[in-house]
Formats: C-alpha cells, sequence, structure tokens
C-alpha cells in the first residue's frame, strides 16, 4: 500500500468511527428514555473508552512537516508516529494550521533560538480540526467535536514533536482546546490560537497586568476614574486578541497600527487609535490618559516597549509593561557576520531597555504564550470563556486568514511568506 493509500485508508477509519460514535449516541438517546442521568452518563463514558480503544488499535498512519538537522531551511514531508493520549490529552486530526513568528524564528535561528529542541523536530502552534480519541480524564469534549487548540511541542516543559501542530495527527493538552461552532471553518478557528494565549497571559497572568477577567465587572465607584490599557501594534495577531479580551473585560482599550488598519480594530474594541510611527502619538496618548488610571501596557512588535514606557511614566495607574516580542533584525541575516551583529543589536536593544526601566521606574517583562498551559489562565481562556464567546459572536477570530494552500507541503511556503510580512492576516495551509 503507498503512503497515499494508507492515509486515506487512516481518514475512512476515523470517519468509519465517528459514524459509530453517531450512531451509538442516536441510539442512546431514543432507546435509554427510561434511564437515570447516571445510566445515560456512565454509558456515554463506556461508548467513548470503546471508541478510543478501536482508534488505537487502528493505529492511523500519520504525516509530518519536519524540521531536520539536514536541511534547517526547508521542512521535510514525512512519515511520523501516531501517539495516543495520556488521561489529560485529546488527538485531534488537523484540518488546518497557521504560522507564527516563532515557527520561522526557530527555522531561521536553528539551535541559537529555543536551543531544547532537537532535530528532528516537528514545529507549529495553531491547529484546528475533529476530535478522534481522547483521554480517560478528559470531559466535556468528545470524539468528532470540531476544535481549535494551541499546540504545545516547543514548549520547554512539553518539548515533544507529538504535541507539534505541523503534523495530519496533534496530541494536545485539554486545558488549551476550545469546542467551535459549526458555522465556523478551520481556517478562520486556527488563527486564534497562540495568538489568544499570549494576549491572555498578558493581561490576566498574576506575574503580568493581572487584570479583571472577562465576564466580570470591574469594581467602581461614584469617584473612581476610568480604567484603560494601553495596546501597542492592536492589528498584529496578538493586538487583535488582546483588544477584543481586554474590551470585554471592561477596560477602555487605546491602541496603535498603521492608519490603514484603524477601521478593524475599532471594530475589534479599541476606543482610540493612533499612528503608532506619527512622532506625536506619544505625547497624544499622555494626554488622552488624563483623567484615567492606566492599568498597564502590552508592547507588541520592534520599538514598541519604549513608547510604552515614556507613556505610562508620565501616567497615573500601573507602571508595568508586558513585552510580547523581544527585539528582530528588519533584515534577515544570511552570514556569520550579520547574525552577530542581529544578536548584538538584540543585545543592546534589551540592555537599553533595562536602563530605561530603572530611570523612569515603569516594569518590564517578556510574555511567553505557551506559560498559558502550565497556570490558570489556559482553562480560564479556553475552557470557560472562549466557547460561550465564539458561540455567541461575542468574541471573533481575528486576524482573517490568509490561505496558502493546501496540504503539508504548503507550510514552507506559507513560512517563507509570513517571514516577508503580512499585515492583519494570519497565513494558514488547510490539510
Amino acid at each position: 500500500m503507498s503512503s497515499n493509500q494508507a492515509d486515506q485508508a487512516a481518514s475512512d477509519q476515523v470517519v468509519f468511527t465517528q459514524d459509530v460514535s453517531d450512531m451509538a449516541l442516536s441510539h442512546q438517546a431514543a432507546s435509554n428514555e427510561g434511564t437515570t442521568s447516571q445510566d445515560a452518563s456512565d454509558e456515554l463514558v463506556s461508548i467513548q473508552d470503546a471508541l478510543n480503544q478501536v482508534v488505537s488499535n487502528l493505529a492511523p498512519s500519520n504525516l509530518a512537516a519536519w524540521f531536520t538537522a539536514d536541511s534547517p531551511q526547508i521542512l521535510m514531508v514525512g512519515p511520523a508516529p501516531y501517539t495516543p493520549p495520556s488521561a489529560h490529552q485529546i488527538v485531534i486530526k488537523n484540518a488546518a494550521v497557521a504560522i507564527s513568528t516563532v515557527d520561522w524564528a526557530k527555522q531561521l535561528m536553528g539551535s541559537k533560538m529555543s536551543s531544547w529542541i532537537k532535530h528532528p523536530f516537528v514545529l507549529g502552534n495553531n491547529c484546528a480540526g475533529k476530535v478522534v480519541q481522547v483521554g480517560d480524564m478528559v470531559s466535556d469534549i468528545k470524539i468528532g467535536d470540531r476544535v481549535l487548540a494551541h499546540a504545545l511541542s516547543m514548549d520547554p516543559v512539553v518539548n515533544n514533536s507529538s504535541e507539534g501542530a505541523f503534523q495530519h495527527y496533534t496530541v494536545v493538552r485539554d486545558n488549551m482546546v476550545t469546542v467551535i461552532p459549526e458555522w465556523l471553518s478551520y481556517e478562520e478557528a486556527c488563527v486564534v490560537p497562540l495568538s489568544l494565549s499570549t494576549a491572555a497571559t498578558a493581561l490576566f497572568q498574576s506575574e503580568f497586568l493581572s487584570l479583571n477577567r472577562p465576564g466580570t465587572t470591574l469594581r467602581s465607584n461614584p469617584n473612581s476614574l476610568p480604567e484603560a490599557v494601553l495596546i501597542w501594534g492592536g492589528s498584529t495577531s496578538v493586538g487583535c486578541n488582546a483588544i477584543q479580551l481586554a474590551a470585554l473585560a471592561g477596560y477602555e482599550v487605546i491602541t496603535t497600527c498603521a492608519p490603514h488598519n484603524f477601521e478593524y480594530v475599532t471594530t475589534l474594541g479599541a476606543s482610540a487609535v493612533f499612528d503608532y510611527l506619527n512622532e506625536l502619538t506619544v505625547p497624544q496618548i499622555i494626554h488622552l490618559f488624563k483623567g484615567k488610571t492606566v492599568v498597564g501596557a502590552i508592547a507588541i512588535g520592534n520599538d514598541s516597549t519604549e513608547p510604552c514606557m515614556k507613556i505610562l511614566a508620565k501616567s497615573n495607574g500601573s507602571k508595568f509593561v508586558a513585552q510580547v516580542t523581544f527585539p528582530f533584525p528588519e533584515k534577515i541575516p544570511t552570514t556569520t557576520y550579520q547574525l552577530f551583529r542581529a544578536k548584538a543589536a538584540s543585545k543592546w536593544s534589551s540592555i537599553k531597555i533595562l536602563i530605561k526601566s530603572k530611570r523612569s521606574g515603569v516594569k518590564t517583562k517578556l510574555v511567553f504564550g505557551s506559560s498559558a498551559a502550565h497556570t490558570e489562565v489556559g482553562s480560564m481562556i479556553y475552557r470557560e470563556f472562549l466557547p460561550e464567546a465564539l458561540a455567541g459572536g461575542t468574541f471573533v477570530t481575528a486576524p482573517k486568514p490568509l490561505i496558502a494552500g493546501k496540504g503539508l507541503e504548503h507550510i514552507q511556503k506559507a513560512m517563507d511568506w509570513h517571514l516577508m510580512g503580512v499585515s492583519a492576516r494570519k497565513l494558514v495551509v488547510s490539510l
């Protein structure tokens, strides 16, 4: 049997498994009207266990886009093991994956970035697809559910290729998965995970801004000042998610972006928008913040941290900037000398920020989006907030997907495209 035939057979087996699941659940609903809720729950668990065993026995063939030592600039599509889930994990058959900066940055920088990752390895943080197997301790998610998920292979605690997005079957943690509405396409859904995790960590984790969460009521009294947050880089992937989360949590959102994206970020919930390249933006935002309590800032992109520090230093409220991105060279280094200069420039930028932090009294800290999986933020966002927010339309998937092709072989093209730069869009590959 050829690899294509094997993969088709595996796909047919998964479809068959879902058909069995649908028929079994329909039969249960029709025949168990007289049973107690506990009896029905026990039978559903029994059916789920049986289906898990079927999938395990079928051992679907898997393919991945491998990041290899032999060809560090080209992902190599090849066989990958199918890994069953542990107690609190889920396996999804990916229908779409999205590219993030960290994916191509790791490919470009090799061992100089995320040195814990060894070749060969499966990268990828953003995926959406259908659940094919669930762990024994997973609740509220079942085989056949359509989901989006933050894949964690690159996280230093995880460091496991089976949990990378760039393959047909990905193992994901149950606190980083959300069931999506039927009307939402996989391509639209997969743009969310890493950016959402990063934005939520910056806004809500206790080590960062530690804001009130979406759906809670801000504590106020008649004499209290309006509370506002600054998001520098609102049209970026992280910015689009941060704007929505902060607005839904009840804060005024002040953001920056290029003028052609002003209307877009306003539709996401921004109260005021400024041109990030305009030299008058910093004094204008400082003036706007008079009469408000500033709860902190999120700095996204190169040259974003210092203006945030200047604004917070002269405003009433928090003196904390959550840094989403580290300084990255505008021109991609292609030689050892260029790489050395780029690293030196990045180091000097960090030193300058540290010096200015000491002088201004404004603290900064770098955000790692995957850390949401190891804190309360993961479950709060993916299991408690997002399902209802998506279904009710109060939270929209953003930015919009830009389809780079279909099939694992198109992931490299999408990464190269992303490296060249995109605006208010997320590059996606359908599978």
